[in-house]
C-alpha cells in the first residue's frame, strides 16, 4: 500500500500514514518491547493512528521517519536495523505470493477489527485462504489434544451446529477438539479458521495435511509467523491469544487443570471475550480445567443455542444474527425440493433435511407441498 500524499510537507520525524510494508517490517525487529510500541502506535488516547504520527519529542537523530520510530523505541543502530527489516519484510511477501498466501499488516484496512482492538495485536496476520472470514462473526472452541471420543464428539457436534447458523468455527489445528471442531464445521458446509504456532505452510501435526487444504478453501489458516517458522514450543501461548481475539467468544469443550486450552480462555477474559466451558464427568481429570472454570463463572454451555445466548446476552454479537448459509441459498418465498438445495450447497440429501427440519421448528422455513420448502420472509 503506498504512502498518501501529505498537502503540506511533513514537519521533521512525522511518520505518514502507515505504509503496510513498514508494520510487517517492524515484527521483523527482534525484542521490541509491546508497552512501548504499542503506546507509541496507538497515541495518547490508546486508538491507532489515522493521519500522520510526530515522532518529534525526545532524542531522535534518524532522518528517515520509520528509523525514528525505531529509536523512539529504544533501538540501536536503528537506520541498520530499519533497513535490514524492510529488506527482509520485503522479500518474505514476495516469497509468500509465489504461494498464495497474503500478509494483512495491522493498521491496514482488510486487517481483522477484533484482532486490531486487543493490547498486543499481531503486527502482521499471514493468511493461506479467504482474509475477510477474519472479520465475519465467530467462535472458537479449543481443548485437550489428547481428547476422549466424547470431547471429540461434542467439539464436532458445536462446531457442526454453530457452522449451520451461520458463525465462523475458529481453533488451533492441534490434535483432539481443535481438529474435531474444524471438521464439525466443514461437515456442516461451514467455514472456519485454522490458527497456526508455526507459519502458514507448514503443516502441524504433520498428519493434517488434508484438514488444513480443506480449512485453506472453505475458511482461512492463519499465523503471526513468517512462512516456514517452525513449530516450535513457545509460539503456542502466544499463538493462544490470535485464536480468542478473532472470536466473540470461547468454548472450552475438555480441559485438564495445565491445558493449553485454558490460556486460550485467560486471554480471551484479558480481551473482554464471553468464555463458555462444556461440563464433563467429575470423576474425570481430562474435565477438570473446564470446571475450574465454571467455578470460577464461565458460561456452562451444551449446545449451540447455549453458546448463542451467552453471545446474544452480553451483548456481543453483531446487529443481525449470522445468516444460516442454507438459509442464505433461499430466495425468500421461493420453493426449494431437496434436489435443489443438494445442487445449491453440496450437502447430501439427509444432512439437508435434518437442517431443513430444525429450520421449520425454529420458524425459519415453512413446508410448501410436494416436499419443498420455503424460507420465511424477514429471515437474513
Amino acid at each position: 500500500m503506498a504512502r498518501e500524499a501529505d498537502a503540506v510537507p511533513a514537519p521533521s520525524h512525522v511518520l505518514p500514514r502507515w505504509d503496510g510494508l513498514d508494520v510487517l517490517a517492524l515484527s521483523f525487529v527482534f525484542g521490541l518491547p509491546p508497552v512501548t510500541l504499542f503506546s507509541t502506535l496507538r497515541g495518547e488516547e490508546g486508538e491507532e493512528h489515522e493521519g500522520t504520527l510526530d515522532l518529534s519529542a525526545g532524542d531522535v537523530t534518524a532522518d528517515d521517519p520509520f528509523d525514528a520510530l525505531l529509536q523512539v523505541l529504544g533501538v540501536e543502530e536503528a537506520a541498520l536495523i530499519g533497513a535490514t527489516a524492510r529488506k527482509e519484510a520485503a522479500l518474505a511477501v514476495a516469497r509468500a505470493r509465489a504461494k498464495g498466501i497474503e500478509a494483512v499488516p495491522w493498521l491496514t484496512p482488510r486487517y481483522p477489527p477484533r484482532a486490531a482492538g486487543i493490547f498486543d495485536p499481531p503486527l502482521v496476520l499471514w493468511v493461506r485462504g479467504s482474509v475477510d472470514v477474519l472479520s465475519e462473526a465467530s467462535v472458537a472452541i479449543v481443548g485437550s489434544r489428547a481428547a476422549s471420543v466424547y470431547g471429540e464428539e461434542t467439539a464436532a457436534r458445536l462446531a457442526g451446529d454453530l457452522a449451520r447458523r451461520g458463525f465462523v468455527v475458529v481453533s488451533g489445528m492441534a490434535r483432539g477438539v481443535d481438529a474435531a471442531a474444524h471438521r464439525g464445521a466443514l461437515a456442516a458446509g461451514g467455514r472456519t479458521v485454522a490458527v497456526l504456532g508455526c507459519g502458514v505452510d507448514v503443516v502441524y501435526p504433520p498428519e493434517h495435511g488434508d484438514l488444513a487444504a480443506q480449512v485453506t478453501r472453505n475458511g482461512a489458516v492463519v499465523s503471526e509467523l513468517p512462512p516456514g517458522t517452525l513449530p516450535l514450543p513457545f509460539h503456542f501461548p502466544r499463538r493462544n491469544r490470535i485464536i480468542s481475539a478473532l472470536s466473540l467468544g470461547v468454548v472450552v469443550v475438555e480441559a485438564r487443570q495445565r491445558s493449553g486450552a485454558l490460556i486460550t480462555a485467560d486471554c480471551a477474559l484479558e480481551q473482554g471475550r464471553e468464555v463458555m466451558a462444556v461440563p464433563g464427568s467429575v470423576l474425570s481429570e481430562r474435565h477438570r480445567g473446564s470446571h475450574t472454570l465454571l467455578k470460577a463463572g464461565a458460561a456452562l454451555v451444551e449446545t449451540a443455542e447455549d453458546v448463542l445466548q451467552v453471545i446474544r446476552a452480553a451483548g456481543a454479537l453483531p446487529p443481525g444474527d449470522p445468516c444460516d448459509p442454507l438459509l442464505a441459498m433461499m430466495d425468500a418465498g421461493e420453493p426449494y425440493d431437496l434436489d435443489a438445495l443438494a445442487r445449491l450447497s453440496g450437502r447430501d440429501a439427509a444432512s439437508l433435511l435434518t437442517r431443513l427440519l430444525e429450520l421449520e421448528l425454529q420458524g425459519l422455513v415453512r413446508r410448501a407441498g410436494g416436499g419443498r420448502f420455503v424460507r420465511s420472509p424477514g429471515t437474513c
